[in-house]
């Protein structure tokens, strides 16, 4: 049976960082898979963080035979929504989460992947993260609260067995920045219902005082009376003078993606669309394959 990545379900380190990576034109499969290679050499490894290695549809589809690529698995695509609201594209070839105890080694290691992937890959995006309070989003709220149990959660995020990618995950990566003076300045109720639950402990709100516009009426997606979920691990960034989130989900299929971002956009066909939307704009969005350790092995073997 596959395996997934470990650090996809790591709990517990406050200290994260995103490196977005685009791969050289003249890289070879060869020489890429001989740079994924040194992300376990010891420069990389010895800090003892989690790191999570995951892969544009392109780059995956050269480097991996068809067998490990997943069913529906394709580059993110623009969202054009209501009241010209969109979610931008911004798809690169690789994308390394490195979390851990402290920035001090979460920096050291990033440094190293860096380092390691240099002959083949550029660097495109670099984002540091914490976790805020009692993994708190900025705007006060609870981030992740719908979360499946850490027990059930490789059955939300993992291709199961037998099928093509097994083991691996679908993952969507987007960066928001926050408009928090404007979110401040509605009261918490007002603020609870562009949410759709309480601030204080993060109940959800129910009947009318859920507006189908609140931001988890948008985002949880059902098929009939039954949720399908996905496994949230985003984490919030900011210096004083720019504030967000850097949201990181998994899923065994894209297509939940696609349907969260149609409903938050409003181009599901329900007329409505996410309120949050009025305090929080994406500037990036990419999906990236997180295969199984086997696969991962398998891409050594083939350097």
């Amino acid at each position: 049976m596959a395996t997934a990545q470990p650090g996809i379900f790591a709990l517990g380190t406050r200290s994260h960082q995103h490196l977005e990576l685009d791969v050289h034109p003249a890289a070879t499969p060869a020489a890429i898979r001989a740079a994924l290679g040194g992300l376990r050499e010891p420069r990389v490894t010895a800090g003892g963080t989690n790191i999570v290695v995951g892969f544009g549809a392109e780059l995956w589809a050269a480097l991996a035979p068809v067998g490990e690529q997943p069913a529906g698995f394709g580059s993110f695509t623009a969202v054009e929504g209501l009241d010209g609201h969109r979610a931008p594209a911004t798809q690169h070839d690789l994308w390394v989460w490195i979390h851990g105890t402290g920035p001090d080694i979460v920096l050291d290691t990033a440094r190293g992947v860096v380092a390691a992937l240099a002959p083949v890959a550029s660097l495109a995006l670099d984002q540091s993260c914490f976790v805020y309070k009692d993994s708190r989003d900025l705007t006060g709220f609870v981030d992740g609260t719908a979360n499946p149990p850490i027990g059930d959660a490789p059955s939300v995020a993992c291709i199961p067995a037998g099928r093509p990618g097994a083991g691996g995950s679908v993952v969507i990566t987007q960066r928001w920045v926050h408009d928090l003076a404007a979110f401040d300045r509605e009261t918490v109720p007002d603020q609870q219902r562009v949410i759709g639950r309480t601030k204080a402990d993060s109940v959800e709100l129910e009947g009318d005082d859920k507006p189908p516009t609140a931001h988890i009426a948008r985002v949880e997606i059902h098929d009939g009376d039954d949720e399908v979920p996905i496994f949230r691990r985003s984490t919030p960034f900011g210096t004083v003078g720019e504030l967000g989130l850097y949201f990181v989900a998994f899923s065994a299929e894209q297509s939940r993606f696609d349907r969260m971002l149609a409903a938050m956009f409003g181009t599901s066909g329900d007329g409505h669309r996410d309120r949050l939307l009025d305090f929080t704009t994406p500037g990036s969005g990419s999906y990236y394959f997180a295969p199984s350790l086997e696969a991962l092995a398998a891409l050594d073997a083939r350097a």
